[in-house]
């Protein structure tokens, strides 16, 4: 059974709407999607279980002990042939300085690799320093690739895809371009229903 944790670099940077479409795409595909959304979100759990077609469960350093997270996460996985986890703000965000409650902190608990979503709009060869940052800050976060979101067009990929593949090692698992007919709101607790 593989799973991956989706972040970002920042918050409204499209994790949800990511984590959304990748759980009814594989859906679609016939397979078991379990989804996970980290914190105490109510909101973002019910888009992902209608989407995956299966409960979404929450997974919150603020209410569970780390092993009570791993547990819940193992009980739910019996049967399903893939779990994506959503996580909340950005990947190093944390309410203490030591990142204890941060993503990163439970991408490693639970041995997750991390798919980081880059909001790419207005940024071309910085996102090289950026994602160069990502990886030296906390070595032990197991990137393993990232998503380009809000991509300008063709010649704005192009340019993205130059700078990652020339200064880092980390592969473009897909590139999402701006989409004007595509208009998702947001709130502070999460999207709003269209």
């Amino acid at each position: 059974m593989s799973h991956f944790f989706i972040s970002a670099a920042h918050k409204s940077s499209g994790k949800t709407t990511l984590s959304i479409a990748l759980c009814a795409l594989l859906r679609e595909q016939h397979l078991t999607i379990q989804p996970f959304k980290k914190g105490p979100d109510y909101i973002d759990p019910i888009w992902l279980s209608m989407a995956s077609g299966h409960p979404c469960y929450n997974l919150d350093f603020h209410t569970m002990q780390a092993d009570e997270i791993s547990q819940t996460f193992k009980n739910s996985l019996q049967h399903a042939d893939m779990a994506i986890i959503e996580g909340n703000k950005g990947l190093y965000d944390s309410v203490d300085l030591e990142g204890n409650n941060s993503n990163a902190a439970l991408a490693k608990l639970l041995q997750s690799p991390v798919i980081l979503v880059i909001d790419s709009s207005g940024i071309t060869r910085g996102i090289a320093p950026l994602l160069m940052g990502y990886q030296q800050f906390d070595k032990d976060t197991p990137i393993a690739g990232i998503i380009l979101n809000k991509v300008a067009g063709a010649r704005h990929e192009s340019k993205l895809q130059a700078a990652v593949e020339y200064y880092t090692d980390l592969p473009i698992i897909g590139s999402v371009h701006r989409n004007p007919e595509l208009c998702i709101k947001e709130r502070h607790l999460g999207l709003i229903p269209g």
